[in-house]
């Protein structure tokens, strides 16, 4: 096996995403139009999408983050905008480009056109998730955008397949789809169930942090593999278990949730970056197989389908955020009324990935030679189109419709006030553990545990703090500079007392390590 396309592409998509940082640019924008560009250079290795690699090896992982990050008690307070989005948008985005790519081309059935819609229906999570942390989106219409994509991987994957019976003539009923995703949605949240509370106490009684996140990286591929072995939705069986995860993750050690933190994030870049190059390296592969369909009718078939599947998402989602508060009145007391700036917003950020594009190269050759490889195009022409336009424009279009920018005083009073009931509730156990002679401590060292307290209820409060006149800086940046000054200098000197064999390596290590737990916390603790 050949591993050398694929470490250049991990290197080189890691190397075109530290330099987006450096950009105006979104990563994924940039990753897409250098994989484009690279594309077409000579001895550039082929990077033709295998389904049976990306849905399987990359999807879990790169839900499994999203989801874990995710919270879990807003997205139950958003349960109705988010299935109305996953479920109910997937089908009707199916329904409707299906059906226009049916009338717009000559001569292609009205089955292959259900699978190209189905294949296009879903946002991508990896692109939501990328995109809305970049710009930053208010807090409800990311939640709902994320869970969105979290979710509705499950519903497209569930009508490509009914739509692919039909179109292969594998005897696919309505009846049959309906019972089919009921199996899917079911099965892979019942897998979800039945693995959660085993693999959470696995995170919690391994005393090894290392053995825990090996522990880790595994949970989002078994739960992907069991529930797909069960004929159920492996996605909705990977959220559920990341949700359930991430919403207990406070019970793990410390040390556990440092590293897992670390090595989730560098997972997490790493296949971004890569799933964002491999659509750009799509190009060739996509237009060698287009067959008949090419020239200026392919490019009046892409722009069209593009079209639909951008209004579409706006024919669904303004009804779908104002007429349920129309319609009832529990809805209009319990919840703030929605704004037409968010359901722009939400309507407008509906960008295609990689999961589309392997689904639409997992069309089997028993399907229509012809319909299949203009399935393939139109998807990498929407998941494109998607990403650049969608992508490029969602910026300013939210600067534009200026949304009420965040409350950074409110959200530290909240968070000070969390802290100060925190401090006394801690200072009441510390003087119950002190009051008992099992637990006698010299005084200085109990006034340490005191000073500590305070330091942290404190740090909080500073920030509320003027701007220092001569620096510009706020307290937490001064407090943040002095402590790394401070660490810096006694790291020096502990690398001298190593040069001049004071002190051994395993001896530096070890004090190395220390200085590094406190410069983490003096981190936290100024902000």
């Amino acid at each position: 096996m050949d591993v050398m396309p694929l470490l250049l592409l991990v290197a080189g998509s890691t190397a075109v995403a530290a330099a987006a940082r450096r950009t105006p640019v979104p990563a994924p924008l940039l990753l897409v139009a250098v994989g484009l560009a690279v594309s077409y250079v000579p001895g550039v290795p082929s990077y033709a999408l295998d389904p049976d690699i990306v849905l399987p090896l990359l999807l879990p992982p790169l839900l499994y983050t999203s989801a874990s990050d995710s919270s879990y008690l807003d997205l139950r307070a958003h349960v109705r905008p988010v299935a109305l989005l996953s479920v109910g948008y997937v089908l009707f985005a199916t329904i409707v480009v299906g059906w226009a790519a049916h009338v717009i081309v000559p001569g292609l059935p009205l089955t292959a056109a259900m699978v190209l819609g189905a294949v296009v229906a879903p946002p991508d999570a990896v692109a939501a998730t990328a995109v809305a942390r970049r710009v930053g989106l208010p807090s409800r219409i990311t939640t709902i955008l994320q869970g969105e994509s979290l979710l509705n991987d499950a519903t497209a994957i569930t009508a490509y397949k009914v739509a692919l019976g039909a179109a292969v003539g594998a005897g696919a009923t309505w009846a049959g789809g309906v019972g089919e995703f009921l199996l899917a949605a079911v099965g892979g949240i019942g897998v979800g169930l039945v693995l959660m509370a085993p693999l959470h106490w696995l995170r919690t009684h391994l005393t090894e942090p290392l053995l825990q996140n090996t522990l880790s990286l595994l949970i989002p591929f078994v739960a992907y593999g069991v529930a797909e072995q069960m004929h159920a939705s492996g996605v909705l069986a990977v959220v559920v278990v990341a949700l359930y995860l991430g919403h207990r993750a406070w019970e793990v050690d410390f040390a556990t949730r440092l590293q897992e933190a670390a090595v989730w994030k560098m997972v997490a870049f790493i296949l971004e970056s890569a799933v964002f190059a491999l659509i750009g390296l799509q190009l060739p592969v996509v237009l060698q197989r287009l067959g008949r369909y090419e020239g200026a009718d392919a490019a009046w078939y892409a722009t069209t389908i593009f079209l639909v599947v951008v209004a579409a998402r706006f024919v669904w989602v303004y009804p779908a955020t104002f007429l349920p508060r129309l319609l009832s009145a529990r809805i209009r007391e319990r919840e703030q009324p929605p704004t037409w700036r968010g359901a722009m917003v939400t309507s407008w950020a509906g960008m295609r990935g990689v999961v589309s594009l392997a689904i639409a190269f997992a069309i089997p050759p028993t399907m229509s030679v012809g319909a299949r490889n203009l399935v393939l195009f139109l998807t990498f022409s929407t998941v494109i189109g998607t990403l650049v336009v969608q992508g490029i424009t969602l910026p300013p279009l939210i600067r534009l419709l200026k949304f009420p920018a965040r409350d950074r005083q409110a959200e530290t009073l909240v968070e000070a006030n969390a802290q100060a009931q925190a401090s006394r509730a801690a200072e009441a156990r510390l003087g119950e553990l002190l009051s008992d002679e099992r637990n006698t401590l010299p005084p200085p060292l109990a006034d340490r545990l005191r000073q500590v307290l305070e330091r942290r209820r404190n740090a909080v409060w500073e920030r509320l703090g003027q701007i220092n006149p001569v620096t510009g800086e706020s307290a937490d940046d001064t407090y943040r500079r002095l402590s790394r000054e401070m660490i810096n200098t006694e790291r020096e000197v502990f690398v001298k007392l190593r040069d001049l064999r004071h002190i051994d390596d395993e001896m530096l290590r070890t004090l190395l390590r220390r200085l590094d737990l406190e410069e983490a916390a003096a981190y936290r603790e100024a902000g």
